[in-house]
């Protein structure tokens, strides 16, 4: 299986991010390329040159030298990313996930150890990192919040990527942050359920088979339309874009869609654990 496994490092200060994207349209103009000349230069394609420039992906070191020497601008490029802040929040081995993710047509989440981060409700994602070992502090716990809720955009776009969620109900018994939390979580999913594009279903216990007891994974669907796959473990990630990798777990996904409540059965389930209230 092919992976691209991170080691816990900082992520770049997403301001600085936006300065050195705008820096590299700036040099790339003055050069008179556009961004699909520069991406097929590259071999990268013009969407990825787009979201450097718009600071939505970190531009490399090893391409910050390439472009410095292909545009002329004498290290500018490679000093500019030398010289960033940095804010230890989300970990490099998260980083390119969360590219993917924004950029990502079509989005497939089996989780089975909480609410997945894309469906989270404020305050349950405080909880869930206040539950972290060693503990954050508030004002990281604050920020990290913002920045998950901040993930959430993607689905509330004009044209959101097609999602599908597979939760485990055992992330559903753990009453994370206390009752309201908890409850307020339940209504948050109730109100996703209703949405068009996104497909919520429950996989409750007592099953006799489980294809999910791996744990959780994701899989992406990019606008080049490649597919790739994530993990996350303790201490690093997995990103999988080898095709039998993404295959496997693919296969595994479909098992869990079997194996789960349809749809409406999920609104069910969940008007229960409302009614519980």
């Amino acid at each position: 299986m092919s992976t691209t496994t991170r080691s816990r490092r900082s992520r770049r200060n997403a301001s600085a991010m936006r300065m050195v994207g705008a820096l590299l349209a700036l040099f790339r103009e003055a050069a008179g390329h556009t961004q699909r000349s520069l991406g097929e230069i590259f071999v990268i394609g013009e969407q990825q040159i787009a979201s450097i420039e718009q600071g939505r992906r970190p531009l490399k070191m090893d391409l910050a030298e390439q472009l410095d020497q292909l545009l002329d601008t004498k290290g500018a490029l490679v000093a500019a990313l030398s010289e960033m802040p940095e804010v230890d929040l989300v970990p490099l081995w998260a980083e390119e996930y969360l590219d993917r993710e924004r950029e990502a047509i079509a989005i497939s989440w089996y989780e089975g150890l909480a609410v997945p981060g894309l469906l989270q409700a404020e305050p349950y994602a405080r909880a869930v990192f206040r539950s972290r070992v060693p503990v954050y502090d508030e004002d990281q716990i604050e920020q990290l919040v913002a920045a998950r809720i901040e993930r959430q955009e993607i689905l509330h776009r004009k044209v959101p990527p097609t999602t599908s969620f597979v939760i485990w109900e055992a992330a559903l018994r753990d009453h994370l942050g206390g009752e309201a939390v908890y409850f307020e979580q339940v209504r948050k999913l109730r109100e996703y359920a209703e949405v068009p594009g996104i497909t919520l279903q429950i996989l409750p216990l007592g099953r006799t088979s489980h294809a999910g007891l791996d744990g959780p994974f994701i899989l992406l669907e990019t606008p080049e339309h490649q597919r790739l796959a994530y993990m996350e473990t303790h201490r690093g990630s997995q990103l999988i874009a080898d095709p039998d990798g993404v295959g496997i777990l693919t296969q595994k996904y479909a098992m869990l869609r079997t194996q789960a409540l349809n749809t409406e059965e999920t609104r069910g389930m969940l008007d229960r654990l409302l009614g519980e209230q």
